[in-house]
């Protein structure tokens, strides 16, 4: 035979039509038999087992914080394999158009894997319900670069291809193809391309592009597209796609290749809407139908627009049949458009691109001489991702000499040690102590705590209860008796008690509460879910007896879930709101100078959120970056952070306390105390979530003074929602409410003020 005809011969056995990779377990005994087969028909030509590192990579991805490396990611990869062999795990897939047989993960932990680096800017949640989409992509030469970055990015989970033609050589200057491509049909490069990135992604083609007698099949077929991306090139076959897509209410995106221009039409939002934005001027698809190269020049350039006239891609539509076949295109301009329109179909699909309308991201107008961008960094928020948590605040020592018969200035700063230890919102330590001898004046300082969420000072006294409840409980320990007294002035409304110590022959009991005091804290930590125990809410509320407070608990996980909607939705009401969110972003604390020179404020580590987060809560916090989103009612994913919290939680609690005057927040802080710390010696994690209970005492208790009147509207409507979960008795003030876990320890604590900041010696 002469080389002519061996080469033809090979020629023609080439695979010029498979695009589905067939996929196989070597645990599964026919599974075995079948690549067994494969290989001795010479169909395996290459191998590539790359498991165990994929495994390992996925096992490091899990394991973030430990930073899985040596032996201990080793550690970690053996217990994943488990007892069997490494080739019956996972999945093999075999490539017929290439003779590739290739092992990867399982598909839930390949998705997981190589979905991993989305995580933040798609959340899972997100990309779980993007897998549930069907798209439809029509014409695959500028819709190639869309197809395969739909399927990079994980949008959608079967993708329906469409397009007549194969590839030519004039079409690789914009298409990801190789030469060895030449005559393969476009929606079979583009399948196989898919399934090279995911071989469990579900690609369907149509060979014959979009006909009259396919187009209800390709719409509908096994339920509705949720998105059709149209990029081909036929004007008729344009508009008689979406005339169907808008009676079947399926939302349309176009991805021009000039100037970046994208079309979004919402025909499931309107399913009157003109097509192409009323630019044909009522011109139906059937009219379109045999038009001369001038009467499609002036269509394309309604469609286009005016501007296009200014570029190069104006001149060109003149010589489209003169010098050239067809009006040009440029792989920058196919790539950008994948980008583009794979951009838009996420937020579509997920709800949040909802208008219809035409958009631009026109390079040449973007990236130009005299368009420079100075380069920014903040160096607050690089210094955050990498720095590491402070020292946490130390509980003084206990220990006093036996034989000293007087209470000591030392004594008092002991004691006031023990007592900024108390929680206080947003850590703003709203307390003054004035000594006279053994005599400690206990007063909320009138510039401290904050100003919309501290009602008539209510959670400073609140604070300020706690901080003397340590100092109570601290006293047995060394020795001393206290004795408080209420409201030792009249003419001062922010002493809240005097607290006498003493030194006598008496012997107190230490209440067993004193030897967490130092551990007591906030954790932001998401918990396990684990409920909690009978024997642990019942020591709980004993606790909060013990001062004459009540603790609520909601442990129904209905409940939990709904007070995580309330406190969500409260969330994004503040963060949308001006005054509140100034005021949150206030009591932030970026860097390790502002943190040591304040000592107040909350430390953004105690957040405890990742990194990643860490820049949305900069964002989240700083006025002028949500302002728009706060205009257009945007903000949903400031609820989720609280909806995740809580469904990690326990359960959710709230003390109450009789009365709502100042003294009653006073003495409903030494019952929140004494419940904190009871959860702290059970290894039960709070975090409080107080500004919500304030807003709800300044809208009934002062008419909402000083609010918004959106605030004060949404508010009205979260109380009530709040109120069908806790029987709040009538007259009582709330002094806190929030959740309880089982979580891992924080990464940070919040420091305190030196007590000689807050202490003063009369």
């Amino acid at each position: 035979m002469k080389l002519a005809e061996r080469l033809a011969a090979l020629a023609a056995g080439v695979d010029q039509g498979t695009y589905q990779p067939a996929l196989f377990s070597l645990a599964d005994a026919w599974d075995r038999r079948k690549v067994e087969a494969l290989v001795v028909a010479g169909e395996v030509r290459e191998v590539h087992d790359r498991y165990v590192d994929q495994l390992a990579e996925l096992c490091a991805t899990r394991s973030p914080k430990q930073k899985l490396r040596g032996e201990a990611l080793d550690e970690a990869v053996r217990a994943a394999l488990g007892d069997g062999p490494p080739e019956e795990r996972g999945t093999w897939v075999h490539y017929p158009w290439s003779g590739r047989l290739v092992h990867v993960l399982g598909e839930a932990d390949y998705r997981e894997l190589r979905f991993s680096r989305n995580r933040y800017k798609i959340t899972p949640d997100e990309q779980a319900a993007l897998r549930d989409k069907r798209i439809g992509v029509v014409g695959l030469s500028v819709g190639q670069a869309s197809a395969v970055t739909l399927a990079l990015e994980g949008v959608g989970g079967l993708l329906r291809l469409a397009d007549f033609d194969e590839l030519a050589l004039s079409n690789m200057n914009r298409l990801r193809a190789g030469v060895h491509e030449i005559g393969v049909h476009k929606c079979v490069i583009a399948a196989r391309a898919i399934a090279e990135i995911d071989p469990f992604l579900r690609v369907e083609v149509s060979r014959t592009g979009v006909t009259e007698e396919n187009v209800e099949a390709f719409l509908t077929e096994g339920g509705k597209l949720d998105l059709l991306i149209e990029e081909c090139d036929d004007l008729y076959t344009k508009v008689f796609l979406r005339e169907r897509a808008r009676a079947h209410g399926i939302p349309v995106l176009m991805e021009t290749n000039d100037r970046g221009m994208l079309d979004v039409e919402r025909f499931d939002r309107e399913p009157d809407r003109p097509v192409l934005h009323s630019l044909l001027r009522g011109l139906s698809a059937a009219e379109l139908k045999g038009l001369t190269q001038a009467q499609k020049v002036a269509i394309v350039l309604r469609i286009l627009g005016p501007d296009a006239l200014k570029g190069r891609l104006g001149a060109s539509l003149l010589e489209v049949e003169e010098t050239t076949t067809s009006w040009p295109q440029l792989a920058s301009g196919t790539m950008l458009g994948g980008a583009v329109s794979t951009d838009a179909a996420r937020r579509v699909l997920l709800g949040e691109l909802t208008r219809s309308g035409r958009y631009f991201v026109d390079l040449d107008a973007i990236v130009k001489d005299g368009r420079e961008a100075e380069v920014q960094v903040d160096a607050a928020l690089e210094e955050a991702f990498v720095r590491k948590p402070l020292p946490s605040p130390e509980a003084p020592p206990l220990a006093r000499p036996a034989d000293k018969r007087t209470v000591t200035r030392e004594d008092v700063r002991r004691l006031v040690g023990f007592g900024v230890l108390a929680p206080s919102g947003g850590n703003a330590q709203p307390w003054r102590f004035v000594a006279k001898g053994g005599r400690v004046r206990c007063k909320v300082s009138p510039d401290g705590g904050r100003t919309l969420n501290d009602f008539q000072h209510a959670a400073s006294f609140v604070a300020l209860g706690a901080a003397v409840e340590n100092m109570v409980l601290a006293a047995p320990a060394m020795g001393l008796s206290a004795e408080v007294a209420l409201a030792p002035d009249a003419k001062d409304p922010l002493a809240a008690c005097d607290v006498v110590f003493r030194v006598d022959d008496a012997s107190y009991a230490v209440d067993p509460l004193c030897a967490v005091l130092g551990a007591r804290c906030t954790n932001r930590k998401l918990g396990t879910g684990a409920p909690l125990s009978e024997r642990a809410a019942a020591g709980l509320v004993e606790a909060a007896e013990a001062r004459g407070g009540k603790l609520l608990l909601a442990t129904d996980r209905a409940a939990v879930a709904e007070v995580g909607e309330i406190l969500g939705q409260a969330d994004r009401m503040m963060f949308l709101s001006r005054k509140h969110n100034e005021e949150m972003g206030a009591e932030l604390r970026w860097t390790e100078e502002e943190i040591l020179r304040t000592r107040d404020g909350l430390d953004v580590l105690t957040l405890d959120v990742a990194a990643s987060d860490l820049a949305a809560v900069r964002l989240a916090t700083t006025w002028k970056a949500v302002e728009f989103t706060a205009k257009m009612g945007g903000g949903g994913a400031l609820v989720k952070s609280a909806r995740r919290a809580l469904g990690s939680s326990s359960a959710v609690g709230l003390v109450v306390f009789p009365g709502t005057a100042s003294h009653s927040y006073f003495e409903g802080g030494r019952a929140l105390e004494r419940v904190w710390l009871e959860a702290t010696a059970r290894g039960i994690a709070i975090q409080p979530w107080s500004a919500m209970l304030y807003l709800f005492a300044r809208l009934e208790r002062g008419a909402g003074k000083g609010l918004e009147p959106k605030v004060r509207d949404r508010l009205g409507e979260l109380r009530q929602r709040f109120l069908r979960v806790f029987d709040v008795p009538a007259g009582h003030a709330e002094i806190l409410l929030f959740r309880l876990s089982k979580a891992d320890p924080p990464t940070a604590r919040s420091l305190r003020k030196p007590v000689e900041d807050v202490l003063s010696f009369g």
